[in-house]
């Protein structure tokens, strides 16, 4: 049974902020500069990660002692704990202390990298190494990787999203299965919805964007939207994916008893990282959220049987149930790096042999990142966890496109949400056409 990972589980959380932090100060790489040694060598390289919590660094050094076993000439110093914002600096500093290899939490910032040329294009790594990442990684974990054909980071396990509910909350309210489409949802979020007094005694769903994962790219994944168009131009106000997505949202807001009470009661709900988050305690039925949260939930020790199912998809769309939203941590090679060859066997190694990515998804609870791992007899998991390993795996699943200026577009999304759920902006189309401009102002200016 996967055991919390609060370390991990924080990344999601933070993402957007990281990403704002390494937007402070421009990224200037020497792409090319180190490709020129000799892997086969005694030599020794740094891996830089942001991973803290004390299993999951003990994870860590496994992963590496595997690979010096497999490469007993290559030596690896491990650093960890370190931010986006630390990693940065490194980055266009340099030095014999500086990462040869780093990890991120922030797929966000992705497009940063890339474009500035701190990190290395894996492609012709790949290609010599005769790998086809199209092949070897999920869908969406290509496409987080990678910027305006770009790949200069590869996915170091991942993350999912779905639906967790109190099968105990749902046999009393007589529902039977988990919901697969959004009607089916806005009517058993209704169904759990028990109030006294004028006051909630248990909610079937916090829809508020504030709500821990609930969050517009969270929601907006089941709708499969299209970001930028083929010019890079937002489409937030052209796909109509973006304002059906708003609108459920907003109606699930009313329906559930308006925004002003929805705020008052969360304002009373447990930490999102705590023993009484809300679901937990059972306050909340329903919850989005992602794999880690299993194990969380279960060391709390509910007094309810909890479920676990993929979230549900649009009406129009039932066929692809079983979908979600993805993301993950990503890794790269410095281009300030004089040990690129050295590097990209560490990368080669823990991203895409499969016992190395198995073992490192069996240690700290992630979602493998390899259709192959995914499929690994080797992964160990409470039974519940494989609704994770089958959205990570389904080719409908979806991401948020890398961005020159990192999540930047991400927050002006989720910034508008805020104002639409609240009230503040009452027009949504209208809403929708601001919101898009300024995000092509903000890219523009980035450029």
């Amino acid at each position: 049974m996967p055991t919390a990972v609060p370390g991990t589980a924080r990344k999601a959380a933070f993402a957007l902020t990281a990403s704002l932090a390494l937007l402070t100060t421009a990224c200037t790489g020497q792409s090319g500069s180190g490709a020129s040694d000799d892997a086969s060598q005694e030599t020794t390289i740094n891996f830089w990660h942001a991973w803290s919590a004390p299993n999951e660094v003990k994870a860590v050094r496994s992963l590496v002692a595997g690979f010096e076993k497999a490469h007993p000439n290559i030596h690896v110093n491990v650093v960890g704990n370190m931010t986006d914002d630390k990693i940065n600096q490194a980055l266009r500093t340099g030095g014999d202390r500086a990462p040869d290899v780093i990890s991120s939490f922030t797929t966000n910032n992705v497009g940063k990298f890339c474009s500035s040329g701190a990190l290395i294009d894996l492609n012709p790594f790949f290609e010599k190494a005769g790998i086809d990442p199209e092949t070897t990684f999920p869908r969406a974990m290509n496409e987080y990787t990678r910027f305006e054909g770009d790949r200069c980071t590869a996915p170091l396990l991942g993350d999912a999203y779905g639906l967790y509910y109190n099968k105990t909350a749902f046999r009393k309210a007589g529902i039977t299965a988990p919901p697969k489409t959004w009607s089916e949802f806005e009517a058993d979020a209704k169904k759990l919805t028990v109030s006294r007094g004028g006051a909630y005694e248990q909610l079937g769903f916090m829809p508020d964007y504030h709500g821990w994962e609930s969050t517009t790219e969270h929601y907006f994944g089941q709708f499969s939207p299209t970001y930028f168009d083929k010019n890079g131009k937002s489409a937030l106000a052209k796909d109509p994916a973006f304002e059906k997505g708003f609108t459920l949202q907003k109606r699930l807001v009313d329906e559930l008893g308006g925004f002003q009470k929805l705020e008052r009661f969360r304002a009373t709900l447990g930490d999102e990282w705590g023993a009484r988050h809300p679901f937990h305690t059972g306050q909340v039925a329903m919850q989005l959220d992602g794999e880690w949260r299993l194990g969380m939930a279960e060391e709390a020790k509910p007094g309810f049987e909890i479920g676990v199912a993929p979230l549900p998809v649009p009406d129009d769309q039932a066929d692809q149930y079983g979908k979600g939203y993805i993301t993950g941590t990503i890794a790269g090679i410095a281009a300030t790096s004089h040990k690129q060859n050295a590097a990209w066997e560490l990368l080669k190694y823990m991203t895409t042999d499969t016992d190395a990515v198995v073992g490192f998804a069996n240690d700290i609870h992630n979602v493998p990142s390899t259709l192959a791992a995914l499929k690994s007899p080797k992964l160990r998991y409470d039974p519940r966890f494989k609704t994770f390993l089958d959205i990570a795996a389904d080719p409908n699943s979806t991401t948020t496109p890398a961005s020159v200026n990192g999540g930047v577009y991400l927050v002006t999304i989720q910034q508008f949400g805020y104002d639409y759920e609240s009230g503040k902006v009452t027009d949504l189309k209208a809403g929708l056409r601001k919101t898009a401009a300024q995000i092509d102002t903000d890219i523009a200016q980035a450029k």
